[in-house]
Formats: structure tokens, C-alpha cells, sequence
């Protein structure tokens, strides 16, 4: 869909040009979101504030990079050019916590494209690589690495899984599920992961971790979120088996993975992103918008109510729990997937060419997000919380983000999508240098439909590395039809 065309009847961020405008729009909205009396800059600003994890590293502020999903390896999961230029410009953007870096595929038959990284034995050189430039840049950008943490979100992509060819998905599933097996052209009969399948998962996380802890990188996310087979397991409560139903065993998977990196790389530090909540999937209507595809009741949407669009944390919350009996310190929360429920995971104004119109000013989805990760982190205060979903926010991130931090709602601040069109946000945000509102992300959601459509993604309306490429050209064209 271009910009251009059935444009959402929501008021653009850009459009409200100063801090009482946006307060009187949210209040006329109904959207609670944390604002402040009267910014604050430079070092006044929470947002300088460090962290000392147990462990004894040090996080340098309270922003983070949050991991996206690469399209732009090779089809050995090696990193390209494109790679590491995405990677440099996360080290040279001013925050001191890097959660992943990118999603990285345990093993060939878990990407979620041809072109995701792999991390094998035959890729640790390149691994290796990768990190050093990591260290690297940070350290000729701002004098120090001491204060740097850089993760590697590990992940199996389970029921959207397409390691072979862009348009030939190969599902790795834990259930049958009543409206996705269908949606992605699944039979009822199709075979779900045994348990000893899972157990040899378990093992390939591990040999994994081992990897990336031998490359150099402090940590490791265990990811449970937007769809992927972490995630399915959290929702996996029609499945029998040691792996299903309650949530003890659905939490197994991560209990087994984090005892057998305990056990083959002591010191390596851990995470989750997590999926606090889920709804139920969302399909087009004949006007563009997201409607929910069934109807009541929905049992598969962790950290909701049976009514698959309301927020219950019950679930949520034992899984918090074993997370904290496994002395994890790290926690990111992010919601839903981009496969069946973007505009939950992701807020934005425009829609990928697969998805749908938002059901709602996407700033909903936004104060959502940073409620439930208030509420986490008032409940699991030994955790530290980094929340997601700012990026829509655009010329107001700043001042959500101290707000948020100010109030206790979180530890820090996660930036995807926007670090695709201006990565040293960070750093201008830090050093008073004032936002460069032509470099903002305006959620046109061209860095997902160049891959949905066969091509590497990018910022290809903002950033002139992408937008000066050939295949900008195809992506305007598909937009238009």
C-alpha cells in the first residue's frame, strides 16, 4: 500500500507540534501515555542513567537496540556488507545495551528466511568478526567498551520457518492451531515436534550459546516472542506431552535451555524477550482494516483472557517467576506477532504489504505496551526491564522515554525500527544535540515489506543507502498495487 492511498483516519504525530498539543490529543484519545511537566536534557536526563547487572558488567545508559530480524546474510547465514553495516551503525549509536543485535537461527532448519544468520562452527569466525567490529567502532565513537553489553538473540522461527526458499515455508509447530495451520496453508494432520525433537532443540541452543560465548558476546536471548517457537510454547496449552498445557511444562523448553548453558558456558550471561501478551490473529476486511479472524472463546493467546483481545497477566506472571528462579536478570517485553497481530507487536500508521489497516490510533498500542511493562517491573523489581514499542512515538520518544524511566516503568529503553532510519538518535539524545526530525521513522513499514517481498531490508524512504539501491524501484511498485 502506498502512503498515498486509504490513508488511516488517525492524526499524524507530526501534526502535533508542540508538548501540550500532543497532551491535549492524548487526553481527547483517551490514551494514557507518561508525559513530563517540561523536558529535561543532557545529563539531567534519566535516560544517562547506568546499570551494574549482579554479574558485575556495567550498562553505560538506559538505551537499548532491540533485535530485528536480518534478511541480508548469506544462504550459509554468514554475515554481508549490509550486515555489518546495520551491525556498525548499532554500535556507533549511543546506547550501551545491545539486546541481540538480530534474530540467529540455532540451526538451517529454524530461519525465518534464506538469508538469516546462522551460528554453527563453520560461522564462528564470522561471529567473531562481527563482534570485534562491535567493539571496535563503539570504542573509537565514545572512548570505552567497559560499559558496553552486546547480546545475540538465539532463535528457532518453528511455524514460520522458511530456510530454503523466500515463498516456501517449512513449519516447525508445537500444536495445531485453528486459524494459522489454515491461514499458511497447513492440513489439519500436519506433524507437530515430538518431544524428543524438543530435546534435540535444547541441545542445539546450547551448542549455540557455547558459540556465541566463544565469539566474544556477554549474553544471550533465549527469545519467546512475536510468533516464533519460543513464543508457541507459551501458548501451547492444548499440547500433550512434557512440553504443553500447564505452564510448568510449557516453560520447560527454557528451563532446560538455560540449565544446559549454565552447565557448558558458566559466566555467559542470559535474557528473554518475551511476549508478556498475545491476542488472537487479525484478519483484512474489505476496507483494509485488521479485524480478529475468530470468535471467541481463544485459548491461545498467552497473557490474555478467553477472549483473545483483553490483557490478563496471571500467566504472564508465573512465567516471570520462573524466569526469576533461573537468576535471570535481563527481561525485554515486547507483545504479539507480526505474522497474525502486528499492529499489537508494532505500532505504525502505514501496513506491510501482508498486513492490514490498524484497528486503532496506533498510539494505543504504544501506551499498552509501556503499561504492561510498568506494571512488570513494579512486580519483578530485582529485573532489568527493557521495553519496546517507542519507535511510533517519533518526535516525542524523548520524553516518553525519561517520563517512563523517571516513573519507575522500566530500566530501559528499546529502539527497533527507529535505528533503521537514524541510529545515533541515542546520542543526540544524550548530548542535548536536539532530534534530526528528517531521519525519524514514520512507520511506513518498508523495512518489512521489502522482505515479505523477496528483498533485503532497510529504511529505504529515509536512509540514502537503501533509498539510492535498484530494488527500491520494485518495492515502490509493489506498494502501489
Amino acid at each position: 500500500m502506498s502512503e498515498g492511498k486509504n490513508k488511516p483516519k488517525y492524526t499524524r504525530i507530526a501534526q502535533l507540534k508542540t508538548l501540550e498539543q500532543f497532551r491535549e490529543y492524548l487526553n481527547k484519545e483517551g490514551i494514557n501515555i507518561p508525559l513530563p511537566d517540561q523536558p529535561l536534557s543532557g545529563k539531567q536526563t534519566p535516560l544517562s542513567k547506568g546499570h551494574r547487572l549482579r554479574s558485575g558488567r556495567l550498562i553505560g545508559n538506559s538505551f537499548c537496540i532491540l533485535p530485528m530480524e536480518g534478511w541480508d546474510g548469506t544462504s550459509e547465514g554468514k554475515p554481508t556488507e549490509h550486515t555489518q553495516r546495520r551491525w556498525r551503525n548499532f554500535a556507533r549509536s549511543g546506547a550501551k545495551l545491545l539486546w541481540g543485535c538480530e534474530a540467529v537461527a540455532v540451526r538451517h532448519d529454524g530461519r525465518a528466511n534464506p538469508n538469516q544468520l546462522l551460528l554453527n562452527e563453520e560461522n564462528l569466525k564470522d561471529f567473531e568478526g562481527l563482534f570485534k567490529l562491535l567493539m571496535k567502532e563503539h570504542e573509537e565513537a565514545f572512548g570505552r567498551t567497559d560499559d558496553f553489553l552486546v547480546g545475540l538473540q538465539l532463535t528457532h522461527s518453528g511455524r514460520f520457518s522458511k530456510p530454503n526458499h523466500q515463498d516456501k515455508m517449512e513449519p516447525k509447530i508445537l500444536y495445531a492451531h485453528p486459524y494459522l495451520n489454515q491461514k499458511f496453508g497447513l492440513p489439519e494432520d500436519y506433524p507437530v515436534m515430538t518431544d524428543d525433537e524438543i530435546r534435540t532443540l535444547v541441545d542445539d541452543y546450547v551448542k549455540a550459546a557455547v558459540l556465541a560465548q566463544k565469539a566474544g558476546f556477554h549474553f544471550v536471548d533465549i527469545k519467546h516472542c512475536h510468533g516464533y517457537l519460543g513464543h508457541e510454547f507459551l501458548n501451547a496449552v492444548q499440547r500433550e506431552g512434557d512440553y504443553g498445557t500447564s505452564i510448568e511444562n510449557r516453560s520447560r523448553f527454557l528451563r532446560e535451555v538455560v540449565n544446559g548453558i549454565r552447565a557448558k558456558a558458566p559466566g555467559l550471561e542470559i535474557g528473554v524477550r518475551v511476549s508478556v501478551f498475545d491476542w488472537m490473529p487479525f484478519q483484512k476486511r474489505e476496507d483494509g482494516t485488521g479485524v480478529p479472524a475468530l470468535t471467541p472463546p481463544y485459548p491461545f493467546a498467552f497473557g490474555s483472557d478467553l477472549s483473545g483481545t483483553n490483557i490478563n497477566l496471571l500467566e504472564p506472571y508465573d512465567f516471570l517467576k520462573i524466569i526469576q528462579k533461573l537468576d535471570i536478570e535481563l527481561v525485554c517485553t515486547t507483545a504479539g506477532s507480526p505474522y497474525y497481530n502486528p499492529h499489537i507487536q508494532r505500532p505504525a500508521l502505514f501496513p506491510p504489504s501482508d498486513g492490514y489497516l490498524p484497528p486503532e490510533d496506533p498510539l494505543h498500542g504504544v501506551a499498552r505496551q509501556i503499561d504492561v511493562t510498568g506494571k512488570i517491573k513494579k512486580a519483578f523489581s530485582d529485573f532489568y526491564v527493557v521495553g519496546s514499542a517507542y519507535s511510533y512515538l517519533q518526535e516525542w520518544l524523548p520524553l516518553v522515554a525519561q517520563e517512563v524511566l523517571l516513573r519507575g516503568m522500566a530500566d530501559s529503553i528499546g529502539l527497533g525500527r527507529m535505528v533503521l532510519s537514524y541510529p545515533e538518535l541515542p546520542d543526540d539524545v544524550l548530548n542535548g544535540k536536539g532530534l534530526k526530525r528528517q531521519k525519524l521513522c514514520r512507520t511506513f513499514s518498508d523495512c518489512t515489506t521489502a522482505p515479505r517481498n523477496g528483498m533485503i531490508s532497510g529504511c529505504f524512504p529515509l536512509d540514502p543507502y537503501y533509498k539510492e539501491m535498484e530494488i527500491h524501484e520494485k518495492l515502490k511498485k509493489i506498494k502501489e498495487s
